[in-house]
């Protein structure tokens, strides 16, 4: 017997951070697919990682997903997004009510090495200023996903190369 949860609200994952994480990409929430596999970024038609694989000239897409967060970490990057817990039907950003923040202010204490954010697609660029006022630095990637259908690999590729350059120190 299938159980059905009465509960509409999704809880996203934690952050894949670590003491050497000096660049945080923060994306907005996971899709139905990651929610279901619990990995960021599984469905295949996002472009994540084949962008970042593209960024750090090594294959992350054919790695098992421990590997791709480990290659990220050893890399310097970590994930983690802006909501901890909303309500959505299907993937869409546009979709999400209710939601719920990150604590920011506990990850930005705990891992002070922390230089950038860099946001993948405009919901979690929300927050761009608040990052900013911190001292650190920031920067907005055009979204992932295959709903931004409007941007090639190519132009989403050359905004995203920024990651290639470590940040700048405080």
């Amino acid at each position: 017997m299938t159980t059905i949860s009465s509960d509409p609200r999704s809880q996203g994952f934690p952050p894949v951070i670590n003491a050497q994480t000096h660049t945080l990409i923060l994306g907005s929430f996971p899709g139905v697919a990651s929610l279901e596999a619990q990995q960021y970024y599984a469905f295949p038609a996002n472009q994540f990682w084949r962008l970042l694989s593209a960024v750090l000239e090594t294959d992350l897409v054919d790695l098992p997903y421990p590997g791709r967060l480990q290659h990220l970490l050893s890399a310097g990057i970590g994930l983690w997004d802006l909501y901890r817990a909303c309500e959505r039907e299907g993937s869409l950003d546009s979709a999400i009510r209710k939601p719920e923040c990150n604590d920011f202010v506990s990850l930005r204490q705990q891992f002070p090495y922390l230089q950038r954010v860099a946001f993948n697609g405009k919901v979690a660029a929300r927050l761009q200023q608040q990052f900013s006022a911190w001292g650190l630095e920031t920067i907005s990637l055009p979204s992932s996903s295959p709903a931004n259908a409007s941007w090639s690999f190519a132009q989403k590729l050359a905004v995203w190369q920024q990651l290639a350059k470590h940040p700048s120190p405080r």
